[in-house]
């Protein structure tokens, strides 16, 4: 039995890049944070954040995404002045060193996200329009956004007992229901604020408002979610959902997260965010290869003219 055809996608565009299922964006994760729920992206020093970019651009990231706040509810408070004094820093001299690298802001706050203007290219609001300026914002500076989904969830709040059933139907289509209906209205809202349709992501945000339960059942329908008409991100790389499926802890979840990415690449997911950048590289050529996006980069062993092993 041969594979599914694989869902048509729509392209994002981000300073003068074109990225699609054939071929996809890995965004590096660069966080400007001491308590990064993994010990291995904790870039807090100045010097060693631009170490990893350096290092995110040699194994193939198209986008860097950066973070100045844990996403949950561990460790302290941040407020915008300190979470602008972490992140302002490394865009400018990320800007400096690859003026041609696209540069996400990884934030919900407008003020944060205004003073990267000129700068940033996305705004990747992990928190689903908590601050309703967010978007005009983007669009005013010219970025694109990520229009995600987090159950209602205000930031840094962790998912405890989340349910989404209704009488409608089972968990999982209620679930789907409510992803497809957030991020069709926060990308209607984005539209209205002005961001062309190619600069507009959408991320079902796994682990966000979900459960372990939830975010397999996500993975599984990425399809549903690229066939509303955007790109779509996943933000997959060593998530608890993955730990927790497995029985793993964070520094060895990098095998699980990578065969969710391949799940997620075959239906047309876009953009791939992760700690890992070569290894998810490689994951995401190889699933190309295999939709029939692009050749292989050599001759084929046993083909006509392939080389003597």
């Amino acid at each position: 039995m041969g594979l599914n055809a694989p869902t048509p996608t729509a392209a994002l565009v981000l300073r003068g890049r074109t990225y699609d299922a054939a071929n996809p964006a890995v965004m590096a994760i660069v966080n400007r944070t001491p308590d990064s729920f993994w010990e291995g992206n904790r870039h807090h020093d100045l010097s060693a954040a631009l170490d990893a970019l350096h290092l995110a651009v040699a194994d193939g990231a198209d986008i860097v995404d950066v973070g100045g706040v844990r996403a949950g509810q561990e460790g302290p408070a941040v407020d915008a002045a300190l979470e602008r004094r972490r992140v302002l820093p490394f865009l400018e001299a990320a800007r400096t060193a690859y003026p041609h690298l696209v540069l996400s802001l990884d934030t919900w706050r407008s003020e944060v996200a205004g003073a990267a203007e000129g700068v940033v290219d996305l705004i990747n609001d992990t928190w689903a329009g908590h601050d309703p300026r967010l978007v005009h914002v983007a669009a005013r500076i010219g970025a694109g956004i990520v229009c995600s989904h987090t159950g209602g969830l205000p930031p840094r709040t962790d998912p405890v007992a989340v349910r989404y059933a209704t009488a409608e139907g089972d968990e999982e289509e209620a679930l789907l229901r409510d992803v497809r209906a957030q991020l069709t209205g926060a990308a209607r809202d984005a539209l209205e604020a002005g961001i062309p349709r190619e600069r507009i992501l959408l991320d079902p945000t796994l682990d966000f408002g979900k459960t372990t339960r939830h975010s397999l059942s996500l993975l599984r329908r990425t399809s549903d979610v690229v066939a509303l008409g955007f790109p779509v991100l996943q933000a997959i790389s060593r998530k608890d959902f993955l730990g927790e499926t497995l029985d793993l802890p964070v520094d060895q979840r990098l095998e699980a997260g990578l065969a969710a990415t391949a799940v997620a690449a075959w239906q047309g997911a876009t953009v791939f965010r992760t700690h890992d950048v070569l290894a998810t590289r490689r994951v995401l050529d190889m699933v190309a290869v295999i939709r029939g996006d692009r050749a292989p980069q050599r001759t084929v062993r046993g083909e006509p003219g392939a080389a003597e092993g």
